[in-house]
């Protein structure tokens, strides 16, 4: 009596474990989106004649991708040959013509496998086999075979195709009829999915995409955060209209910038995509970013450390932001109730004793790294023609509809600031004139008929008196002048300054002032009238920068006034400086001293 297949009726059918592993290969494969825009035609039927006998699979010219029924090899091994013989139908390989088709020889067929296999390496997919060789030659496939025909097939690249023994090439007639459609461009399609991949992996690498299966780029949580502030929160509405997201993974990545920095001059915010967080903690980040920005805090550094200024900063701007409710604070921010209602430079102050634990602190950017950034770091500036105003603008409307609209109370220490916005100060050049008025004294012109001034034409017997200045009053209203001529300054600097000094002593009577060109060494010029200094003046130097020399020369000048001011023009890079007298300093915007400053400090714009 025979025995049936089993209780309950039919047997199952054997799993078949090369065809599961050929399943698995070939879902491997078309994972790449470059290769699944070929679409190739799979034959493994044992019917099929054209697979090859002792290799994995061969590929033809009408895209049908012949696998060996009955072999077993691993999935990435499957998915190694197919994506070879599939990159072999995107090169061209294996072009579709009518008519009777010439194979290729044997120097064609292992130069083109050649290719595709140094194409593999950069392009990888699945498990190449272990016998292949180590390196490739170089050149087109035409030239390689070119050379093989001449000198023979070195034995190494012989079988280096999935063929094994056989071809994986294989050129077919294509039907002329009218029925059948026109062969694929395979060339153009595999150009064209390739250039695709390369799209979106850059879009997946800059966070515009979560993964290669999306299928359009998609708006981030940052940039709902952004235009929530333009729609529904007037205060720093306006700057955000402003502001523009660069959100690059390898921007980020090569400026060490973990979760946000912000550039003010080209009103660019930079982020990184690769970070999550929900839309209010980007709300906080933004807002964060954006007040660094309006309040200028790059701008207020003076002779401060800028990274120490720049946590007192964060410090405010994010006790400012959790008093108002903006958003929600990301974990590891900086945040102590103990400093609430202190401004940036008084926080400053307060952690500027414990350098090495703040330097240990994290900033939105990064431990160590402060998220104010100098300059802009993917493109040019911003079209903004004043940045100072625009921002002040921005702030101040803001500021008036939130006020109008009621949206609640704002810390006083905000409100301070920002009513000090609308009130910008005074240009440098006034404030220099101030000082001149101030600390430059106008020289007293004496009366006398020695010589008489122009007689006027109602009456003119009458002589009268003309005016002159003593040589006291010239000696008595007079200033110095230390000029950096170090190759580090800026010429445009140079001509500013002098041009403005020229000029508001020309204004004030003031015939000469005493100038000193300081580099390695003094130079004394001496006396020079105002109206030269402009313009005339030949500046010697551009070595080192030693300023102290100077300021000893005029100290111990018997010819030059105790009580004259000095203007000592300079980038910045100089030596500590020790002045004894009246003074100020003038610096480029970007400018600071190595030092704290006891006379005012002008930046020429």
């Amino acid at each position: 009596m025979s025995r049936g297949p089993g209780r309950g009726g039919k047997g199952k059918a054997k799993p078949d474990p090369a065809a599961e592993a050929f399943a698995e290969g070939l879902k491997l494969a078309m994972r790449n989106p470059a290769l699944a825009a070929l679409e190739p035609t799979v034959c493994r039927g044992k019917e099929c004649r054209q697979y090859p006998e002792r290799g994995l699979c061969r590929i033809d010219s009408g895209g049908a991708l012949h696998a060996h029924p009955t072999r077993r090899a691993e999935p990435a091994e499957w998915a190694w040959a197919i994506a070879h013989c599939v990159i072999h139908l995107g090169f061209g390989h294996v072009p579709a013509a009518t008519g009777e088709r010439v194979q290729p020889d044997r120097a064609d067929l292992a130069a083109r496998c050649a290719v595709v296999n140094r194409f593999q390496e950069t392009f990888p997919c699945g498990q190449p086999p272990d016998d292949l060789p180590a390196s490739w030659p170089g050149g087109d496939e035409e030239q390689i075979a070119a050379g093989w025909r001449r000198d023979g097939v070195p034995v190494a690249y012989e079988r280096c195709g999935t063929g094994g023994d056989a071809p994986d090439q294989v050129l077919t007639s294509w039907p002329d009829d009218q029925f059948t459609p026109p062969p694929t461009d395979w060339q153009e399609a595999f150009a064209r999915a390739l250039t695709r991949s390369v799209s979106v992996a850059m879009d997946v690498a800059g966070g515009r995409r979560m993964s290669f299966s999306d299928e359009a780029p998609r708006v981030r949580e940052w940039h709902h955060a952004l235009n929530w502030f333009v729609s529904s929160y007037p205060l720093l509405g306006g700057i955000a209209a402003g502001m523009r997201i660069v959100a690059d993974a390898e921007l980020a990545r090569a400026h060490d910038i973990a979760i946000a920095a912000v550039n003010a001059t080209a009103g660019e915010i930079y982020i990184n995509p690769l970070v999550r967080l929900t839309t209010e903690e980007w709300r906080f980040v933004l807002a964060h970013e954006m007040l660094h920005a309006a309040l200028r805090h790059g701008d207020r550094l003076g002779g401060r450390d800028p990274y120490l200024f720049n946590v007192a900063a964060d410090y405010v701007i994010n006790g400012w932001l959790r008093e108002m409710d903006v958003g929600l604070m990301p974990d590891g921010l900086l945040h102590d109730p103990e400093l609430a209602g202190l401004s940036a430079e008084e926080v400053y102050d307060r952690i500027a004793g414990d350098l090495r634990r703040m330097r240990r602190l994290s900033t939105l950017r990064g431990k160590g790294r402060g998220d104010i950034l100098g300059e802009p770091l993917a493109r040019g500036p911003a079209d903004y023609v004043d940045l100072d105003e625009f921002y002040r603008r921005g702030l101040v409307q803001g500021f008036d509809l939130h006020g109008y609209q009621e949206r609640g109370t704002l810390p006083a220490g905000l409100v301070e600031e920002i009513r000090a916005l609308s009130h910008p100060p005074l240009p440098w050049d006034a404030r220099l004139a101030r000082w001149f008025d101030e600390f430059v004294p106008r020289p007293e012109p004496l009366r006398t008929f020695a010589r008489p001034a122009r007689r006027q034409a109602s009456t003119p017997d009458i002589p009268r008196a003309g005016r002159r200045f003593p040589p006291e009053e010239i000696a008595r209203c007079t200033f110095g002048v230390v000029l950096d001529t170090s190759g580090s300054m800026d010429r445009v600097l140079l001509g500013k300054a002098l041009g403005a000094i020229a000029s508001y002593a020309a204004a004030r009577d003031v015939p000469a002032a005493r100038v000193v060109f300081c580099d390695a060494a003094p130079h004394d010029a001496g006396y020079v009238p105002v109206e030269d200094i402009a313009g005339r003046v030949r500046v010697r130097g551009r070595g080192g920068t030693v300023l102290q020399p100077a300021v000893d020369l005029l100290r111990r000048a018997d010819d030059f006034p105790a009580t004259a001011p000095l203007l000592i023009i300079t980038d910045g890079w100089c030596d500590v400086l020790t002045v004894r007298r009246e003074h100020a300093y003038l610096l480029p915007p970007g400018g600071a001293l190595p030092f704290t400053p006891r006379g005012p400090v002008f930046r020429v714009r």
